[in-house]
């Protein structure tokens, strides 16, 4: 499946793999010829953590190029008075009588420990394309559901800080 990418995305993740190539990768590769240089090799804890490393950067910028060749590029624009893409929302759970904030975001900067919900889950779903006052019915399963009202929507501008899933 191609992951839906917006134009943000694809320039965070194309800035990770330039700098995995041009900075890290030229670090781990001298971590690795120094320690294999301390000498024998079978017993050498240094030499094989450094030799993970390596090869754990590598793992990653195949992972990201991957994800850029098969990204599906989508737009974030959304009517300003309309829940869209990187929206800042911030709803109450009616059933607790509570008030979260969450941003909406694709599925590769989904966080959700940090505020930051896909617009593929239950929840930032059934938020996108509502307004400021809106009831909204979140539907989680067949058999369960539950209601949130909106109280506010904001543009999000900065999204420097979100990190593209994966390991």
């Amino acid at each position: 499946m191609n992951d839906e990418l917006t134009a943000s995305d694809l320039a965070k993740i194309e800035a990770e793999i330039e700098e995995r190539k041009l900075i890290l990768r030229p670090k781990l590769i001298e971590a690795v010829k120094e320690a294999r240089a301390q000498g024998d090799l079978s017993e050498n804890f240094e030499y094989y953590a450094a030799k993970r490393e390596k090869n754990r950067n590598e793992s990653r910028i195949r992972y990201l190029e991957r994800m850029v060749r098969t990204a599906v590029v989508i737009s974030d624009d959304s009517k300003a008075d309309e829940v869209g893409l990187n929206n800042t929302v911030t709803v109450l759970f009616e059933e607790e009588n509570e008030t979260e904030t969450y941003r909406i975001v694709t599925t590769v900067r989904e966080d959700s420990l940090n505020g930051l919900i896909s617009k593929e889950s239950p929840l930032g779903a059934a938020l996108i394309g509502h307004r400021e006052g809106d009831r909204v019915r979140v539907q989680v399963s067949a058999d369960y559901a539950y209601h949130v009202k909106i109280q506010k929507i904001e543009k999000t501008e900065d999204d420097s800080n979100d990190r593209i899933r994966g390991f």
